[in-house]
């Protein structure tokens, strides 16, 4: 079992959402490019892909601007909760509102250099119970630009 850092321990032990406003051990702040794949289970070759530009911030409350980035996603604007850290990993769930509304777990995944992440959202879509995943893989290109650095 792996050993858990004395910095994951006390990012787990703070309540969600509630991260201290400081450099992130887990990312460098930036813009970042993406490249997105949508999967559709049971539909071959129905993926679709794009290349998304965002800026993670960890000044912003978590997830710091990370989020669902496929073209018409409904999990897009739902909210984040259960923000959990693990070495250089970053889950949490992703929830929206109303009866039989989709969910989601989202596992990011930084490597070392803190400039480019893997992240996988598994996705079920409500009361139709119907599945999809979106992969990302970025790396940061640079600074923000001031209108794409997330709110509070």
């Amino acid at each position: 079992m792996k050993k858990i850092s004395a910095l994951s321990a006390l990012a787990l032990a703070i309540p969600t959402g509630a991260l201290p406003v400081t450099e992130s051990p887990l990312f460098q702040s930036g813009r970042y490019e993406v490249a997105v794949t949508l999967e559709l289970p049971y539909l071959v070759g129905a993926a679709a892909r794009k290349t998304a530009t965002i800026c993670i911030d960890s000044a912003n409350r978590a997830p710091y601007g990370l989020k669902a980035l496929s073209d018409n996603n409904p999990m897009a604007n739902c909210l984040a909760k259960n923000l959990r850290l693990f070495d250089e990993t970053l889950t949490f769930d992703i929830v929206c509102a109303g009866p039989d509304a989709a969910r989601a777990l989202a596992t990011y995944k930084f490597r070392p250099d803190r400039q480019v992440f893997e992240g996988e959202i598994s996705m079920t879509m409500g009361g139709k119970n119907m599945t999809m995943t979106e992969t990302q893989f970025g790396r940061r290109v640079g600074d923000c630009v001031s209108d794409e650095v997330p709110r509070r």
